[in-house]
């Protein structure tokens, strides 16, 4: 490398923010395309963080509630038809449809027990839609952002390519901002693809988790209404 060359080098400001100005213009909407998908993944991945801590504790309450040895009419009438709480909710779907289903003599019509299953099964379903809103987003950022990063690469690597040959020069100082601008596509593909395939798989995980706790006391909860129907 000569010195001129290299003092050309030197001077070239290699920053992102450079590196973005200098960009093509397809190059610079993936770019922009790339960070706000990592941001609002982000976004997705502290909220959500924080609404399962929130239902966790949310359910740990009510499950105390519960398992009190309240009466479960009382309990009922305490949280009240419309809750903000998903366990509540689920409770109060199967208490809503277990006094539907009383006749005004006291006696029960037919086919109670699948009706308070089903309208815990619906309220149950809400609520796992609930918690996985927002998780199909981190999935396709995860499995597509590295391609588009990929691509914004391509472009960038073809237009450094043609300004070689427009300049007749193939020196570093030619060949290297062009290379470097499109090798930030693929570096902000993969700051975007690997926080929303790792939260994905976490978050994913953790709303099982809680939409089987809301099944498992769903089941309880049918159990104790199943006694009282036999007796």
């Amino acid at each position: 490398m000569d010195q001129q060359t290299l003092a050309m080098t030197q001077e070239m400001d290699f920053s992102l923010l450079a590196l973005f100005l200098r960009a093509s213009l397809t190059v610079k909407l993936v770019m922009m395309l790339l960070t706000m998908a990592s941001f609002w993944s982000w976004s997705i991945i502290i909220r959500k963080y924080i609404t399962f801590r929130a239902a966790r504790s949310e359910a740990d309450a009510f499950d105390r509630a519960f398992w009190s040895g309240e009466p479960l009419d009382e309990l009922f009438d305490q949280i009240g038809p419309a809750p903000d709480g998903a366990s509540q909710r689920i409770f109060a779907a199967g208490m809503l449809e277990w006094r539907r289903s009383h006749r005004q003599d006291g006696e029960l019509i037919a086919g109670a027990q699948a009706r308070i299953d089903r309208s815990m099964d619906v309220a149950i379903a809400k609520e796992q839609e609930n918690l996985n809103s927002g998780l199909s987003f981190l999935a396709t950022v995860g499995s597509t952002a590295p391609f588009v990063g990929l691509f914004g690469t391509v472009w960038g690597i073809k237009v450094a390519f043609e300004e070689i040959a427009i300049s007749q020069n193939t020196s570093l100082a030619v060949v290297a901002p062009g290379i470097s601008e499109a090798l930030v596509a693929t570096a902000l593909g993969l700051l975007a693809a690997i926080p929303a395939v790792i939260f994905y798989n976490k978050l994913s995980g953790d709303a099982d988790k809680i939409g089987a706790g809301y099944e498992a006391f769903a089941d309880e909860f049918a159990t104790i209404l199943s006694r009282q129907l036999d007796a």
